[in-house]
């Protein structure tokens, strides 16, 4: 293995025996992300749901065949990018994530971050959104853009579940969405990681 993988395999290792929230008391497992450690292109979701609780990887249920799905459409395999979420934990019975928890999870998130620097980071759905971007406003009002993010590009969108919810309109914006993911890789365009303001945390 790389190096990036064996530090990420350590990371996921001290994940596993988390008790940092109550969360730990009703996992089945920690689901602490799962892809290729030199991805280009890294997806944050919420939280692990029923299917990832059992299986310990993110995105397995039906959203997981959708965001498949979609980055077929722009030509890019599942196993090329990285996928991780806010939560390690699954919430009783699939309930928002609570401040507290963000709180006591989200160094393993900025820590997947940096160790992957992904050139592109989508985050799906608001809770991811409004992490990343330090901005208190929906995914309807932010999603759309590329936004300049730590040397890096982010693109927010909808969270699959929310597509399969609510029909063509919504999977049609993320299709944009995706796209947009396709126009930056393209390009390649950005600058490089500032590793001065990556030891200040970017979720400071």
């Amino acid at each position: 293995m790389s190096d990036v993988a064996d530090r990420l395999a350590a990371l996921g290792a001290e994940a596993a025996g988390c008790t940092r929230c109550g969360l730990a008391a009703t996992r089945t497992q920690v689901v602490f992300g799962a892809g290729s450690p030199e991805a280009d292109v890294m997806f944050v979701g919420e939280a692990p749901g029923f299917h990832e609780d059992q299986q310990g990887v993110p995105f397995v249920g039906a959203a997981g065949k959708l965001l498949d799905q979609l980055l077929g459409e722009i030509g890019v395999a599942r196993d090329d990018v990285y996928i991780g979420n806010v939560l390690k934990c699954r919430p009783p019975s699939n309930r928002d994530p609570k401040p507290d928890e963000i709180e006591a999870c989200k160094g393993y998130l900025a820590e997947q971050l940096r160790l992957i620097d992904p050139a592109v980071v989508v985050t799906l759905g608001n809770f991811a959104t409004k992490l990343l971007l330090k901005r208190d406003v929906g995914i309807t009002r932010t999603r759309g853009q590329v936004y300049p993010w730590w040397g890096r590009h982010l693109v927010p969108t909808f969270h699959p579940a929310a597509a399969l919810r609510g029909g063509d309109r919504i999977l049609g914006q993320m299709r944009e969405d995706f796209a947009l993911v396709r126009s930056v890789l393209d390009r390649r365009v950005g600058q490089e990681a500032d590793p001065v303001a990556e030891q200040l945390g970017m979720f400071e």
